[in-house]
């Protein structure tokens, strides 16, 4: 990097930092702060900013180099291990993001005591607040610094200003000064806060990843020569298809279905059949939440959903792509495939861009991991020391807290990527511990019979296997979707068993949530009957809305990609699928939800 571009580095951090503080100070001026304000925004978000924030969230510096890392090594197809969250994403939009907007927590974890009752209702909050914020919500943290640190490795920051080059000292220097600036950035300010600057960080952060693409296309003489080399090149591996592939070439079925596109058959079909319902987030969860239910209302929470999966999946998803695939070409001995997308910007961008992408890498970061502290310190001030140590605590004591356990996180963040080696072991990691509760999650808005001990049984020995079949060698398992299908089976046969063993909620705290809360299908029949109150869900009607919407999405989503690496079948056909998807989507928005009331459920 030529000095203009550090400069224009520094000017951002310069302006980033500045921002940070003046928000800390104005947040500390206001004495009646409290912890809706602070981490929920007063409920007060518009659906645009919250779903921007949303996409700006997963939208790191880690994914570009993630992206490079299974592209390289696993093709287009590779793209299912995050593609698949997006059946989850849908549901979201159409099954729960009104639940969760009707809910009025603060925290995911807080519904653990609206849904159940007692002394178990307790401890499962607080359980589930220590993992989600702690060991959970670190890995990702993680992952985030790692992959920031191989730009700066990539960037040779350290011996450009004259510190030790050596790699172990360079990536400490590296861990310790993002944590510097992730606290002085983040750790201090309110979600109102994180939110806009998240706005402003998100397109900036896109058009970074543009402008590498773009780089990267022209490095290869275009997109024709980029799809001519790998129709022509004589690989193990199919890199442009979208799918792995089920044809050996004479018209039948592969022996080897998924080697041709580098994904075991196992893998991808735990990535569409599994993993999204199986995965602690199957409902929303986490700094999903935290925005649905910043938004002013319901009708937002949906729109804000809605457009986090435009966002996430159609808009940034083939920039990434295209650089990934270009690197392949560019750098065909690359060990670490993720260092790619790094090395496409140093080699290809001249002056002053290469400064404002690289600021944008540092906007996607920043927009990441400040959520994730402001998310996770929410947990440890709401759910676990006002909880369980200071109930009585005044807003100035909790925001303290908060401020304590951002830094607790941010430290264990940094531990966590200063030991990793590559961002793709972390990213499996972080999906194998959170793996097994999904499905308890899902039903628990929909079933009366789930209680505190099933939900506390999947949290603890999702969490347990996960960990043990990752990191055990005498438990390990492989593939990754082997372990994905043991984790759940473990972890379900658990839960129902704890189910089976224990009482159900009882009828008052089972009534306080379904009148609170509400929710359709078959599972609240007593509830309905001794409240006399009607769902305000019709599941039947949202079911064919997630249907449509879904293949909408994907439709989208390979439209886009099949005329951009000039598959004009795959393109039209996909597009053909999305419009007749779109217009279903749109008949079934007119309908109303109950076109008459019933006898016996009206409102009381």
């Amino acid at each position: 990097m030529q000095p203009i571009d550090w400069l224009i580095v520094i000017g951002y951090l310069i302006l980033t930092m500045g921002l940070g503080l003046y928000l800390s100070n104005q947040a500390l001026r206001r004495p009646m702060q409290s912890l809706v304000d602070f981490f929920v925004a007063g409920r007060s978000l518009t659906w645009w900013l919250a779903g921007t924030s949303m996409a700006a969230t997963t939208f790191s510096v880690d994914t570009p180099l993630y992206v490079a890392g299974i592209v390289g090594n696993r093709g287009i197809a590779g793209n299912w291990e995050w593609w698949s969250f997006g059946f989850a994403h849908v549901v979201m939009v159409y099954v729960f993001a009104r639940l969760w907007r009707r809910s009025a927590v603060v925290t995911d974890a807080e519904l653990t005591e609206l849904r159940y009752g007692g002394e178990a209702a307790s401890v499962l909050r607080g359980v589930k607040a220590f993992l989600f914020a702690v060991p959970l919500n670190c890995l990702g943290i993680g992952y985030a610094m790692l992959a920031m640190a191989k730009v700066l490795d990539v960037l040779q920051l350290w011996p450009t200003i004259g510190l030790d080059s050596a790699t172990d000292n360079s990536k400490l220097w590296s861990v310790v000064a993002m944590a510097v600036l992730v606290l002085f950035y983040a750790g201090f300010s309110s979600l109102w806060h994180v939110v806009a600057t998240d706005f402003f960080q998100y397109f900036l952060a896109l058009f970074g990843s543009f402008i590498v693409a773009i780089a990267s296309l022209s490095a290869v003489d275009g997109i024709r020569p980029l799809v001519n080399y790998f129709s022509t090149t004589d690989a193990s591996i199919d890199m442009l298809g979208f799918f792995p592939s089920f044809n050996d070439g004479l018209g039948g079925m592969s022996k080897n279905f998924g080697a041709i596109a580098g994904l075991p058959a196992g893998t991808f079909l735990a990535y569409v059949m599994l993993q999204w319902w199986s995965f602690r987030r199957s409902d929303g969860g986490g700094e999903f939440v935290q925005r649905i239910v910043s938004v002013q209302s319901e009708t937002d929470a949906e729109k804000a959903t809605w457009l986090f999966n435009l966002l996430h999946y159609v808009v940034r998803t083939w920039p990434w792509i295209i650089s990934a695939l270009a690197a392949v070409i560019l750098y065909p001995g690359l060990a670490d495939k993720e260092l790619g997308y790094p090395l496409l910007m140093v080699n290809y961008l001249p002056p002053i861009i290469l400064g404002l992408v690289v600021a944008s890498l540092v906007a996607a970061f920043l927009s990441t991991v400040s959520t994730l502290v402001n998310w996770g310190a929410s947990y440890l001030a709401s759910d676990v020391y006002s909880r369980f140590f200071s109930p009585s605590a005044t807003p100035g004591e909790l925001l303290l807290a908060g401020r304590v356990a951002s830094l607790l996180i941010v430290i264990l963040g940094g531990t966590a990527a200063f030991i990793a080696n590559d961002v793709a072991s972390l990213f499996r990691l972080a999906i194998a511990v959170g793996t097994g509760p999904g499905l308890i999650f899902i039903l628990r808005w929909f079933w009366w019979r789930i209680n505190a001990a099933a939900e506390l049984t999947a949290v603890i020995t999702g969490f347990f296997a996960g960990v043990l079949t990752s990191l055990s060698p005498m438990f390990a398992i492989e593939p990754f979707g082997q372990r994905l299908v043991a984790i759940s089976l473990v972890t379900t046969l658990c839960w129902v068993t704890a189910m089976l063993l224990t009482a159900p909620e009882s009828d008052a705290t089972l009534d306080r949530f379904y009148g609170q809360i509400r929710p359709g299908g078959p599972g609240w029949k007593k509830q309905q009957t001794r409240t006399q109150l009607r769902p305000l869900q019709n599941l039947a009607l949202d079911s064919q809305k997630v249907v449509a919407a879904t293949l909408l999405l994907f439709s989208s989503l390979f439209a886009v990609g099949g005329f951009l690496l000039l598959r004009s079948l795959t393109g039209w056909l996909s597009l053909l699928i999305a419009v007749s998807n779109a217009l279903w989507l749109r008949t079934l928005n007119k309908r109303p939800a109950f076109p008459m009331a019933r006898p016996g459920t009206e409102d009381g």
